[in-house]
Formats: structure tokens, C-alpha cells, sequence
């Protein structure tokens, strides 16, 4: 019907009214997968207006009410296309006055009616003199008035859709030659062609005719393009996804994108990222299961799935190097970015994120357990550092049934620690305890360090958060032998970190600074810049209470200029508190003021209640 056509084109013409800006956000509630979750939809608003992803809560009445808080005030148009309930828009909807909501939707909605009093505006399809004044906006008003009869028969046969109109007006326009009244014989014939194979209440039964004489008049590379395009699991998809999925170059299979962008098959948002209607996507899959052999699918699946597979293992290179690697399948000709920094790579994590969760996804349903379980591995990194944390759990329970139901006690082993880093960073111990001993168990019996060393570690921290050190530092002494015998250099640095932290909360300052700079010193040598930055943060207040105070500024301004460029506001707001810290024991006042300030402006961005305590102390200074 042309529904969000319509609510862009009236949001466009009416953006003066809202003075505070806009948000979109495409449900996909009749799309590929699973539609969107109204905690993922809030999600992306939060981050939109500004909410730093470590402050966004997991629960979603939490995000909605964050959202609201917000948004009071302000005047703000609010777009929710393709909403499939009442229940996943209602979370959205703005509370202030001076906002507005359009939702679209294939649904009544009812409950938005009856309940916060919407308005419902139904589209119907176009007049037969508006379909056919569309007809002439693209083929031509000339062609259109000499023959107006078979114009009215040709938008009759499209049922008067915009979406089939354009379709047909754009494959009319390619040919000029030919009348109107030979083109209706041609839509005429290809109707009668497949209404005998079309199911009754079938949503693409009104499209299906005109989809079909656009795809008839495509060479076969084209055609194949398009097919195997309905395979792609997420909402949009680039242009290297897309050369794997059809295993062709990237030069070719951008012109051929391009060309059936030209036909009106296939949409370019932006550029270099396309998109299916729900409706061509699902012609596409009839198409590609009529005419491409079960095997010829299953390969190009696969490739497309490779393809995100080793295309995320090259981002967790540039962002945490020493982070746990797993062999990957083979990736024979498949054309793989590259990420020359972790900045680079973070922006195609965040830009490919919905894809990576539909890859997932798909690669479980079909039986590809393999990708199913290393993906998420692959992936951790990004999820934990995006602070993902709801989908961050989600993918790793998805890895480990894959991994389980493949029998891989790697795969196993591997998602399990992920499941139990998650389950510490939400702060449910018992649960990251348990996953935790599951993980340790697998590992001794693989022979794998890496994974033992960490997940030791892991269990020491939580014991330390616990307040039983002498348990933790135990637990770390034998991460540290493990690591030290498998030479894992970055899990010793981390383990002498870990000690560190515990001989300076137990006032063990000599110690606790001799651990420090040995950590300090491995972290260098790798080198890791965020992990050296991170020993600042017990360095730090260790040199300041042995009255070294100026070498501990030198390390914690080191650690914030380093934590803003890796834009993690949680540390970066932590090494301005202890900056301040030093600078009130060096009596610098107008530095300490201001390290103050700084900390507690990032606290309140993180909505950390510590932003008050630390205004007092600025506001005392002044």
C-alpha cells in the first residue's frame, strides 16, 4: 500500500515541528526472522539520544521508563514502521506532550486505539486515476494518454498497489518500443501462468504477477542474483555479503545490485547497503526453492555464513587480539574486509550487529552447528564491548546448544565461559559460577590453557567482589601457574593485575605496586594498550598512598587520554576519580575540581548514582 512511503514522505514535510529532531525504527514485524523486540527497538533509541551503552539497563520496563524520562520535555516525532503488535509498540511511545508517534502496520492495533487513544488512518489502494497518474509520473504522460484504455488495464492488473505500479511502470519504461496494449497481453498471459499456482489468502497473490513479468525480463545472472538474495536472513545487507552469498566478485555483484535497484527489485537506502521488500524477499525464496537444487542453496548459505564468520574473527583481531581464538572453516574465495584499527572495526560491528544475530540464528535452524557455535565466539568481544548485554547472553546460549548438539566439547567449553563473563558482568555470581566450573571441567580435559587460565580468574574475581581474598588470590595464583607453564603473556599480565587489586585493597602498597608495574611491563611488550591503561587504575592509588603521587599522574592521565579514544566511559570516569584523588594530595585544588567534575559528568551519563558524591567534593573544593 505504500505505508512507509507515505509516513517518511508526511515526517519530512512536517521535521520543522519538532525541534528536538526524530527517531525511526523498523520493527520488522513481516520481514525475515524474528521482527524486533521492543528492549532491542529502545535500545537503538537510548543510543540515539545520546545514552552511553553501559547505561542502558537489560530490563526493558527499566529502558522504557529511561526513555521516557528523556524524551519529557522535549518535542521529538517518534516513526515505529512495521510494527506486528500492540504489545512490542506500546514500550516506545513517548510520554511528553510535545511528542508524536506514527506507527505503521499491517494490524488493527486495536489496543493503541482503545487504550492511549491512537488514530487510525487505514491506506486503501490507489483510484484507478491515481494508479494510472502514477503510471505516467514514470513511463511517461505521452505513452499514457494515447492509449488510456490499456493503461487503466495494466493498473487493474497490478490491483491498483504502488508498490506493483512502480514495478511495472519501471519495466514499461525500459521499453519503448513496445505499445501498452502489448505489455498487458504479456502481464495478462503471465497472471493466468501462475494463479494456478498460487494459494488461496496468499499475501502475494495481488504482486505475484507483476513480480514475476519484472523477474521474467532479467538475463539469468541477474535472475540467479535475485533469487539467492531471499536467502539472506538479516533486515539489509552490504555488498561483500552479498558477493558470497552469490559467489561472485564484489565489482560484479555490486552492478548487478545496482541493476535490480534500477528495475525496482531490490532498494538502496544508503550507500553500498540494500535492502528486500518483505514481499520481493519472499518471492525470491518461492523463486530460488522452484528453480535452484536443495545443494545449491545449502552452498550459498554456507558461504554467506563463512563469510560473517571470518569477517568478524578479522574485527576481534583489531580489537582484542589476545582474546581466545578457535579454527574457523575454510574460506575459499570468499573476499573479506579489513580492519585496519578497532575503531574500524567496532563501526561494522554496530552497522552489521542485526545481520550477526540472524547469521546466528540461521546457521542453528539449518544445521550448520559449527558457524552456530564459533560465531558467537568470534563475536564476544563485540557484544561485551558494545554492551549488548541481553543479545550478549542470548547468542552464546544459542552457541552452546549448537556445540551440543554437534557433540564439540570446544564449542561447549567455549560459550560456557562466555555465558559465565555475562552472567559476572549482570552480577548473578551463582549463575557465572556454575558456567564457570562447567567451562573448567571441559578445558582440563581438552588440554585447553587459554580457556583455564581465564575461567580461574574468572572465579577469583567473583570471590573478590565477594570479599574473600585469600580465596581469590588462590584462585589467581593458579591461573597464574597455568598461564605462566602455557606462556598465555597477556593471562599473566592480567592475573599480576588481579593480585595487585587484592594486595592493595588488604594495604599491601609495596606489593601491590610490584605486581602492578610487572603486569605493566608485559601489557607494554605485546603490545595492549587498553590492558596497560587499565593497570593505572590500581597503580594509581597504590603510588598516591606511597607518596609518589606525580608518577601516578603521569599513569592515570596516560589511562584517560587512552580510555576516551577507545570511548569506554566507565574506565575512562574511574581514572578521572583517582586522578583527583592525586591531585588533592599534591593540593592542586583547581585540578582536583576539575577531575572531579569530569568524573562525575561521565557517572551521570552512565547513570551511576556516584555523579552526586563526587559534585559535593568538586562543589567543596570551590
Amino acid at each position: 500500500m505504500g505505508k512507509t512511503a507515505l509516513a517518511i514522505h508526511w515526517a519530512r514535510r512536517r521535521r520543522d515541528r519538532f525541534p528536538d529532531g526524530d527517531l525511526y525504527v523498523d520493527m520488522r514485524g513481516y520481514g525475515p526472522g524474528l521482527p524486533l523486540t521492543a528492549a532491542d527497538a529502545l535500545g537503538g533509541f537510548l543510543r540515539a539520544l545520546g545514552v552511553p551503552a553501559e547505561a542502558i539497563p537489560e530490563d526493558v520496563g527499566q529502558r522504557a521508563a529511561l526513555y521516557r524520562s528523556i524524551l519529557d520535555g522535549r518535542s521529538l516525532l517518534v516513526v515505529i514502521d512495521n510494527a506486528a503488535s500492540t504489545a512490542a509498540v506500546r514500550p516506545l511511545l513517548p510520554a511528553s506532550s510535545g511528542c508524536f508517534a506514527m506507527i505503521t502496520s499491517r494490524s488493527r492495533l486495536a489496543g493503541l486505539v482503545t487504550r492511549e487513544g491512537a488514530t487510525r488512518v487505514t491506506l486503501d489502494i490507489l483510484t484507478p486515476e491515481g494508479a494510472v497518474e502514477l503510471l505516467g509520473q514514470v513511463i511517461g504522460p505521452n505513452r499514457v494518454e494515447a492509449e488510456p484504455e490499456a493503461a487503466l488495464r495494466m493498473a487493474d492488473l497490478c490491483g491498483y498497489l504502488p508498490l506493483a505500479l512502480r514495478v511495472v511502470a519501471e519495466h514499461a519504461a525500459s521499453r519503448p518500443a513496445l505499445s501498452l496494449t502489448g505489455l498487458v497481453e504479456e502481464l495478462t498471459d503471465e497472471r493466468h501462468r501462475l494463479d494456478a499456482l498460487a494459494e488461496r489468502e496468499d499475501e502475494l497473490s495481488d504482486v505475484r504477477t507483476v513480480f514475476s513479468w519484472s523477474y521474467q525480463a532479467l538475463d539469468s545472472d541477474l535472475k540467479q542474483t535475485f533469487r539467492l538474495l531471499g536467502l539472506h536472513p538479516g533486515p539489509e545487507f552490504g555488498i561483500g555479503a552479498a558477493a558470497a552469498l552469490t559467489a561472485t566478485d564484489e565489482r560484479t555483484t555490486a552492478r548487478r545490485l545496482r541493476e535490480l535497484t534500477s528495475a525496482h527489485l531490490l532498494q538502496e537506502p544508503k550507500d553500498g547497503r540494500f535492502r528486500l521488500h518483505d514481499l520481493l524477499r519472499a518471492y525470491a525464496l518461492e523463486c530460488t526453492k522452484a528453480e535452484d537444487p536443495q545443494h545449491a542453496r545449502t552452498r550459498a548459505v554456507r558461504q554467506l555464513l563463512s563469510w560473517y564468520l571470518h569477517t568478524t574473527d578479522r574485527g576481534r583481531k583489531a580489537i582484542l587480539p589476545h582474546s581466545h581464538e578457535v579454527s574457523l572453516v575454510p574460506a575459499e574465495k570468499l573476499s573479506l574486509p579489513r580492519f585496519p584499527d578497532a575503531t574500524q572495526a567496532m563501526g561494522w560491528f554496530e552497522q552489521e550487529r542485526q545481520n550477526l544475530l540472524a547469521a546466528i540464528r540461521q546457521a542453528f535452524e539449518l544445521g550448520q552447528y559449527d558457524i552456530a557455535w564459533k560465531l558467537p565466539v568470534v563475536a564476544d568481544g563485540f557484544f561485551e564491548l558494545g554492551s549488548h548485554w541481553t543479545e550478549w547472553k542470548k547468542v552464546h546460549q544459542l552457541g552452546l546448544e549448537a556445540a551440543q548438539a554437534l557433540g564439540d566439547a570446544l564449542g561447549e567449553a567455549s560459550n560456557l565461559f562466555c555465558l559465565g563473563d555475562a552472567a559476572w558482568r549482570g552480577g548473578r555470581h551463582e549463575e557465572a559460577i556454575e558456567n564457570y566450573n562447567r567451562t573448567l571441567d571441559i578445558a582440563r580435559g581438552l588440554g585447553d590453557t587459554w580457556l583455564e587460565g581465564f575461567t580461574l580468574r574468572g572465579l577469583g574475581l567473583i570471590r573478590e567482589e565477594q570479599g574473600d581474598f585469600d580465596a581469590a588470590n588462590a584462585l589467581v595464583l593458579n591461573a597464574l601457574d597455568v598461564f605462566r607453564d602455557a606462556g598465555w603473556r597477556r593471562g599473566e599480565g592480567m592475573a599480576l593485575l588481579s593480585l595487585s587489586r587484592s594486595a592493595l585493597a588488604a594495604g599491601d602498597i609495596e606489593p601491590a605496586i610490584t605486581l602492578g608495574e610487572q603486569a605493566t611491563e608485559i601489557f607494554e611488550a605485546l603490545p595492549d594498550e587498553w590492558s596497560t591503561a587499565w593497570t593505572a587504575l590500581s597503580l594509581g592509588p597504590a603510588l598516591r598512598q606511597l607518596g609518589r603521587a606525580a608518577e601516578a599522574e603521569v599513569r592515570l592521565s596516560q589511562a584517560v587520554e587512552t580510555f576516551a579514544r577507545f570511548t569506554d566511559r566507565q574506565s575512562e570516569a574511574m581514572a578521572w576519580e583517582a586522578l583527583a584523588e592525586v591531585f588533592e594530595e599534591m593540593r592542586n585544588r583547581t585540578d582536583a575540581r576539575r577531575s572531579w567534575t569530569r568524573a562525575a559528568q561521565l557517572y551521570e551519563l552512565l547513570r551511576n548514582d556516584k555523579a552526586t558524591e563526587l559534585n559535593e567534593r568538586a562543589a567543596r573544593l570551590a
